[in-house]
């Protein structure tokens, strides 16, 4: 007889607890109401304040870089450049007021036509560390080399001059002087607003030639700061006013001088258009001394058509 105690039937392991973490567990889900559709997405968010053109610096630009006045260009970017262009007429404006003002004082004391016209030549030049005309200069020798583009780019970056740019600096200043004398001498008035004219379409030309789609011949120096950095619109309105403004000044002497203003400055304007095409044509783009040429021929240019009259 077997007397070995009889076993209780093993029981099945207990699951393992998860160990007590403090959190109470996630409630299962269960059956809810169904979900909406998803909201439609808004519109990206308005910044605060929308870019604009920092007309302070932009003053600076133009007068620290197109005059020697003692003004501090406070940023060297493309925005800046964008405002200083636009504001280049203005620039232009003070120098003309300058040149004139120092022919006026000449006829006043005495002095002949002839002698108040090379003075009236000189505020310019002055005024701008001869830069425009160094960039004339430039200019021409690099069109007369007929080489191409990259030797003459390299030929208008060394330090002399050659005979092209000494031949197109003499006719310049000769017919710029001339063309005034005359004014002068038909009277302090005409000679003054002439002057103003010239120097504030000279400008402009340069604003026109920094609009969007004119490229730069090069890489580095302030013709690839501006070039391309004004758009057309602006541009063409900066344009637009300094036709406006040259009118209303011929207008203090009368109708007839008005529009020969105008026509003034739509012919230098004209004159620098023909030559930047011809120079982005050779060149590849603009440059420095490109801009310097640009400006002399359209003071050039305007003196003319005023002379005329």
């Amino acid at each position: 007889m077997d007397t070995t105690p009889e076993q209780s039937p093993a029981r099945p392991p207990e699951p393992e607890r998860p160990a007590d973490t403090g959190r109470s567990p996630a409630p299962e889900p269960g059956p809810g109401p169904a979900p909406g559709p998803a909201p439609e997405p808004g519109p990206p968010p308005r910044p605060d304040r929308a870019p604009r053109l920092a007309w302070d610096d932009g003053l600076r630009f133009a007068f620290g870089t197109l005059t020697v006045l003692p003004v501090r260009v406070g940023r060297w970017d493309r925005e800046a450049a964008r405002a200083g262009m636009l504001c280049a007429p203005l620039a232009g404006l003070v120098v003309g007021l300058c040149a004139a003002a120092l022919g006026g004082v000449l006829l006043l004391l005495g002095a002949g036509a002839p002698l108040a016209a090379v003075a009236t030549v000189a505020v310019p030049a002055v005024l701008t560390r001869g830069l425009h005309l160094d960039g004339l200069a430039d200019t021409a020798d690099g069109l007369g080399s007929g080489k191409p583009a990259e030797d003459a780019l390299r030929i208008m970056k060394r330090s002399d001059i050659g005979p092209f740019g000494v031949i197109t600096l003499l006719l310049v200043l000769l017919g710029q002087t001339a063309a005034l004398a005359e004014l002068f001498a038909a009277g302090w008035a005409r000679g003054a607003v002439a002057a103003a004219v010239a120097a504030t379409a000279a400008r402009c030309a340069l604003t026109l030639a920094a609009r969007a789609g004119v490229p730069a011949a090069r890489p580095e120096g302030l013709g690839a700061a501006v070039a391309g950095a004004v758009p057309g619109r602006p541009a063409l309105a900066v344009a637009v006013g300094t036709v406006a403004v040259c009118a209303a000044a011929g207008l203090l002497s009368g109708p007839l001088p008005a529009l020969r203003c105008a026509l003034a400055v739509v012919a230098a304007l004209a004159a620098a258009e023909l030559l930047l095409r011809h120079c982005c044509r050779r060149f590849g783009g603009v440059t420095g001394d490109v801009f310097g040429a640009l400006a002399e021929t359209a003071a050039t240019a305007a003196l003319v058509v005023l002379a005329l009259g």
